[in-house]
């Protein structure tokens, strides 16, 4: 996925939702000139920034990384797609600012998942800001390398290769890499406005233990 090609597809969401650029940015507290710089394809989101912007646009980050921004594509349909197998060249990739990657893995078609092959090159954040973000659901991962620090709450973890976390995304949290390689690993996210009881029942369960409140916003899902 190309930097024009993002943009195009949140340049398409936010006309479709009759937003002008300075309506969405002050929605996100983002300057005028740094949204027209994405959609132009002249510069990247952070993590944090895309969230926000899948959320104030109501799409989905696969819409995003596809180009999609809503619009109805019928995908194409193959031995490896009928056996849930995705190849590694077909991952949909999302490349934000500050050296952080999403490589969107196969879901065999449960949107209640979000799993992710994700990068922090040194020194990247998920939030150029150093602000905590929030978002709806939870969050589970397996580090493979590098250092991966979490801060979560008012606490900061550095987790290595072999160590994995989970919690309740609503609970605000940030990513940093403080290590000299980069950090890789594996994450499912899930989104809590999904149909399935189980993970409903997972979430309100995670809630009750960290004693955490619901997020605001809603966890934008690939589809």
């Amino acid at each position: 996925m190309v930097e024009e090609e993002i943009g195009v597809a949140l340049k398409r969401a936010r006309l479709n939702k009759k937003l002008s650029l300075r309506q969405v940015a002050d929605q996100l507290g983002i300057s005028t000139s740094l949204l027209s710089q994405v959609e132009n394809g002249k510069t990247q989101p952070s993590v944090k920034t895309l969230f926000g912007l899948a959320t104030v646009l109501e799409v989905s980050l696969d819409q995003i990384v596809s180009g999609r921004s809503g619009l109805d594509i019928e995908l194409p349909h193959d031995r490896d797609a009928a056996a849930g197998i995705q190849r590694a060249a077909d991952n949909p990739v999302l490349e934000m600012e500050n050296g952080v990657t999403w490589q969107r893995l196969a879901t065999g078609g449960h949107t209640e998942i979000e799993p992710l092959y994700v990068t922090y090159e040194v020194g990247a954040s998920s939030s150029v800001d150093g602000k905590q973000m929030r978002h709806d659901g939870a969050e589970f991962a397996y580090i493979l390398e590098g250092t991966l620090r979490l801060r979560l709450d008012f606490d900061e973890h550095d987790l290595g290769p072999g160590d994995s976390f989970c919690f309740d995304s609503s609970r605000p949290h940030l990513f940093y890499n403080p290590g000299t390689v980069p950090a890789r690993g594996i994450w499912f996210v899930f989104d809590s406005a999904t149909p399935n009881a189980d993970i409903k029942s997972l979430l309100e369960a995670m809630r009750t233990v960290n004693g955490s409140s619901p997020g605001r916003t809603h966890l934008p899902t690939f589809r």
